[in-house]
């Protein structure tokens, strides 16, 4: 199915682009959370007739989210967790648990936004993880792990 992008898509392309992808993706994601339509003749003027705005939108976004990056970087997020008395946690230390404790601080993400790149946190310690506030903004922050005994 052919589509016009009317935001920028990780590994698909840029607003305005009109791409190739498989149905499902364009039916069941794509189309239902706004971020695009399908390629017909009607949609392509109507498109073009509200780029500049789109566009307008879109940089607001992208600037939004520097600005929230410029407070984030260099952030340590502090959490406790039981652990055992040679440092491993009872569990672990997820995504969630660190979008929640941003949430706590005033930033609105969701744990999807949160990268960890050695998968989730089992040891006390700390470790630096990716926050995606844009396609275009990755900002890296520290998360400390400190043990509580049981």
């Amino acid at each position: 199915m052919q589509i016009i992008l009317l935001e920028k898509v990780v590994n698909l392309g840029n607003l305005g682009d009109i791409v190739k992808v498989k149905d499902g993706y364009a039916r069941n994601f794509l189309i239902p959370s706004g971020q695009a339509r399908r390629a017909t003749e009607a949609n392509k003027a109507q498109f073009e007739a509200r780029r500049v705005e789109l566009e307008k939108a879109a940089a607001a976004k992208l600037a939004e989210a520097q600005a929230q990056g410029e407070k984030m970087s260099g952030m340590v997020v502090k959490l406790t967790q039981k652990a055992g008395v040679d440092g491993r946690l009872f569990g672990s230390v997820t995504n969630h648990d660190i979008a929640d404790e941003l949430n706590k601080q005033g930033y609105a993400l969701s744990k999807a936004q949160i990268r960890m790149p050695h998968g989730p946190i089992k040891t006390v310690s700390e470790s630096t993880v990716s926050v995606s506030l844009h396609t275009d903004v990755l900002v890296d922050i520290t998360v400390s792990v400190y043990g509580e005994t049981a």
